[in-house]
């Protein structure tokens, strides 16, 4: 059993998750690997642990779905101490204007994105506030260098929907501060994964490219660092803080 207790990451399968997942494992923690769709990948990525001396469990849940929340978190428990909450899981759309979206696309976006992590976060509250009888933790949120820069044109629903994870997390923090928990979030740039593609830009990285100020798109690796380096002890009077990891795309004038 990791010593450091379970850390439970949402969209764990696949790009940033997935990388949380293997350096989490690394770093001494059990791994719950949540996935909604793609079992397969989960599986996978949980052998991967598994052959490296971690301990990981694939568990199917979609966050846009509260009783799947719930059977997300009691299957965490079966495996041990919630210790670390990192709410990944998120969903983009094909790009269109405001005038064109229509109100399931919105609701979905934001029933995912937004309401998906406040539920996971009080899922989380209730096992680690001391409070309640808990032994503490954290919790990381990923948001999006979008929420500076509007995504105008493209994806404001999302842009949207991971600024209000911006507030949450502020909020939470504070909400928490005597509790025994942190709530941080990172907001990644472009990073090279899927979900570009599933936002019907599979070139958008390589499009995008010439025009970022590194000239490289970002790492889900790079991501995952920061996910867990704000989850350590090492950022212990860290919370309400909100890292850019964007190469400084989202740095505004």
């Amino acid at each position: 059993m990791g010593d450091r207790g379970v850390l439970l990451v949402t969209g764990g399968s696949r790009g940033i998750g997935a990388a949380v997942c293997r350096l989490g494992a690394r770093d001494g923690y059990d791994v719950v690997v949540n996935y909604a769709a793609r079992k397969d990948a989960a599986e996978a990525l949980v052998a991967e642990i598994e052959a490296g001396g971690g301990r990981a469990v694939a568990v199917r849940g979609d966050v846009g779905v509260e009783a799947d929340i719930l059977s997300l978190f009691e299957a965490a428990d079966r495996f041990g101490r919630l210790a670390v909450l990192v709410n990944n899981a998120g969903i983009v759309d094909l790009p269109q204007a405001l005038a064109d979206m229509s109100a399931a696309r919105l609701e979905r976006m934001f029933r995912v994105n937004t309401i998906g992590s406040m539920l996971c976060a009080r899922e989380a509250v209730k096992r680690m506030s001391t409070r309640r009888g808990g032994a503490g933790g954290a919790i990381v949120n990923l948001s999006s260098a979008a929420t500076k820069l509007g995504a105008a044109g493209q994806y404001v629903d999302y842009a949207a929907s991971k600024g209000a994870i911006d507030t949450f997390t502020i909020g939470l923090a504070k909400e928490l501060a005597t509790e025994g928990i942190r709530v941080t979030a990172v907001r990644p740039g472009i990073i090279e994964t899927e979900i570009h593609a599933s936002g019907g830009l599979p070139d958008r990285v390589r499009d995008i490219t010439p025009s970022l100020p590194m000239q490289r798109p970002g790492t889900a690796e790079e991501v995952a660092r920061a996910v867990l380096w704000l989850a350590s002890e090492a950022a212990s009077y860290s919370t309400g803080a909100i890292l850019d990891v964007s190469g400084a795309r989202a740095i505004l004038p």
